[in-house]
């Protein structure tokens, strides 16, 4: 029989905060909250943005003076809020309203008179443009010289303009990642992957090197990398503009722009990983993909630990540029037409991202999100935390297309391949009650009518009748390669809260939406935290990248793991597990009161050739009691003499 994989850490960073201790989701339902969980997602979100933090048992405030939880939470709340999901572009990352370009210009001489100009030595073009000569003041390569030009010649004028899209789902205003650890000019991307990362081992309850000496080097693996690369300045966006704007490309760009870099971060700075690492590049689909490599390894008995994750950060200009022309986003003008506002009115884009709804466009994102998965039989050894066991991940292209971006037939197999997996361990009754949706959900035209008719349509040939169907980039946005991971992090808080939240900036469902079948959540639907036995996740990427998972819940995992191993091997898990629970729970009350845990481990423990010893049958390897067997199997041993 397989092995299981189980969840038993998660963490990361999205436009709703800290996705440890179920915050960010909770961010996302806050209004249905008891007041205690309410004021701790207020005050994690206080304590990630540098406005809140505990020293010495005393609460302190930004500028360090003591303060009374309750009365500054109440101070600062409405701030939280509005400083986090999908709101208007801030300055932080780049000026919205001052996007700098360059217009190109041709010069022509006035008849019969020469353009005269100076400038310093060394700006001068080379080699000199027809027409130029060049008349030097000095042998110094800092003093003018005076040009004298006869022939047109081209130039480029330094020019702004006011950005046609001005809201995403950023991280909350405040929070900044390179601030938490040695940078070093790393992509954004790198800086959240570090931070998410961190989180997500922190949330073990259990210390890294204590899974490092129980678990062999080459049963650990790392799946995690973006959709889009690097692409600000200090990754490929720099590379590719550097020359143009008169500057130096660096040897850091090229490097640290390659989309499979989270994962090396994660191997070489936070894990000193020596196992299976690398990353699937599938578009906004890339997370579930990670997560089938991670749980192929796991049910296949090849690997016991495996770490997923993306981490995207498209949030500059060039990037709005590309989706905004591919009519992809909602733009300012296309919410101020939706609205019926007039010409100049400031469009509501805390709604921009509208799914199922009358809409515009998709809202981009930045998101880093990491998951940490066990084999049921390591989670029940360690006394590990379980979130949820992942079932199934199905993967199928679209086949033949007219346009690369138009969906196909591919998510129709993957979904209804997921409802059937999830059919087998929670039966059918289970599917059509206790099961629900957490849909693609762009918030596009193309999306309300393809995704719903595929939910429909799986929903019907299961005689499901008001299957619950989620979005949550309505408040997060689409982080692209991390979107199922945000989707995941907000599936994980219903088994601990039990509220899926509700599509709040739709009015009403579009009359193009098919939802015979399905039931569209615009509100939070309270269904108690084991009120659903399973979820599946569905993403939909470009090019025909259709990924979708069967998600248990962990009652169901706990049921599955007490049948496997046996009621008395099950309570003495239990009895494990508390301390484990004890030293998560410790983990995130030392995040909510500002302590800063984040993993960055340069030049550490650096191990040379001296180190490895290796022999017919094993390989040994200094510091870590686990021996890598060679024993491979011969796979092909029916065909060999």
């Amino acid at each position: 029989m397989a092995r299981l994989p189980v969840i038993t850490g998660f963490g990361g960073i999205n436009a709703a905060g800290r996705s440890s201790g179920h915050h960010a989701y909770r961010r996302m339902v806050l209004d249905t909250l008891p007041s205690h969980l309410a004021q701790q997602t207020y005050a994690s979100l206080a304590a990630l943005t540098g406005q809140l933090s505990k020293l010495n048992g005393e609460w302190k405030n930004a500028d360090g003076d003591s303060v009374n939880l309750d009365s500054h939470i109440r101070q600062i709340s409405d701030s939280l809020e509005q400083s986090s999901l999908i709101r208007q572009l801030e300055q932080n990352l780049f000026n919205p309203a001052e996007l700098l370009f360059h217009k190109r210009a041709k010069l022509t001489p006035a008849a019969d008179h020469a353009l005269q100009f100076e400038l310093r030595r060394k700006d001068l073009p080379s080699p000199l443009p027809p027409g130029w000569s060049v008349t030097e003041y000095s042998s110094d390569k800092k003093a003018k010289v005076s040009v004298t030009v006869t022939d047109s010649f081209e130039v480029m004028f330094k020019c702004t303009r006011q950005a046609a899209v001005n809201s995403a789902g950023q991280l909350p205003s405040g929070f900044d990642p390179a601030a938490l650890y040695p940078a070093r000019n790393h992509p954004r991307g790198l800086q959240l992957t570090v931070y998410a990362a961190s989180d997500a081992i922190n949330s073990l309850g259990i210390d890294w090197e204590t899974v490092k000496q129980k678990v062999a080097p080459d049963q650990i693996s790392v799946y995690a990398g973006s959709g889009m690369s690097q692409l600000d300045y200090n990754g490929y966006g720099g590379m590719l503009q550097a020359r143009l704007l008169g500057k130096k490309v660096t040897s850091k760009q090229l490097p640290l722009g390659n989309a499979e870099m989270p994962a090396d971060f994660i191997n070489a700075y936070l894990l000193g990983n020596l196992g299976t690492t690398g990353t699937s590049v599938a578009a906004c689909a890339t997370f579930l993909y990670n997560l089938r490599q991670g749980i192929r390894d796991i049910q296949s008995g090849t690997h016991r630990v495996v770490i997923v994750g993306t981490s995207e950060a498209p949030l500059v200009p060039e990037v709005f540029d590309g989706f905004a022309t591919m009519g992809a986003l909602a733009d300012d003008a296309s919410l101020i037409e939706l609205d019926n506002l007039k010409s100049g009115q400031i469009p509501d884009y805390r709604r921009a991202c509208r799914p199922f709804g009358y809409n515009a466009g998709f809202t981009l994102a930045e998101s880093a999100q990491c998951i940490v998965l066990f084999d049921d039989e390591l989670a029940m050894e360690m006394g590990a935390n379980i979130y949820a066991g992942i079932n199934e991940v199905f993967i199928n292209a679209d086949g033949f297309k007219k346009s690369i971006a138009s969906p196909g037939l591919g998510n129709y197999i993957s979904m209804a391949k997921a409802a059937a997996a999830t059919r087998n361990i929670i039966g059918e009754q289970g599917l059509q009650q206790r099961s629900f949706v957490q849909s693609h959900g762009t918030g596009t035209l193309q999306n309300r009518q393809t995704e719903s008719h595929i939910l429909n349509h799986v929903a019907e040939a299961f005689s499901i009748r008001d299957w619950p169907i989620a979005a949550i980039k309505s408040y997060v946005g689409h982080s692209l390669a991390s979107s199922a991971g945000d989707q995941l992090a907000a599936s994980l808080g219903v088994w601990s809260d039990g509220i899926i939240p509700g599509i709040l900036t739709v009015d009403e469902i579009a009359d193009d939406v098919h939802q015979q079948k399905l039931d569209f959540l615009l509100r939070h639907k309270e269904v108690g935290n084991r009120g659903m036995d399973a979820v599946i996740i569905n993403s939909k990427g470009f090019g025909g990248n259709n990924a979708s998972a069967s998600v248990l819940g962990p009652h169901i995992v706990e049921k599955m793991l007490s049948k496997r191993h046996g009621a008395q091997a099950f309570s003495q898990y239990k009895a494990r597990n508390e301390a484990v629970q004890e030293a998560a729970a410790a983990y995130d009350t030392s995040a909510i009161e500002g302590e800063n845990r984040t993993i960055y481990r340069f030049d550490h423990n650096v191990l040379g050739g001296d180190s490895i010893q290796i022999n017919t049958d094993h390989i040994a390897v200094a510091g870590i009691a686990p021996q890598i067997s060679l024993e491979v199997d011969n796979r092909y041993q029916d065909m060999c003499d």
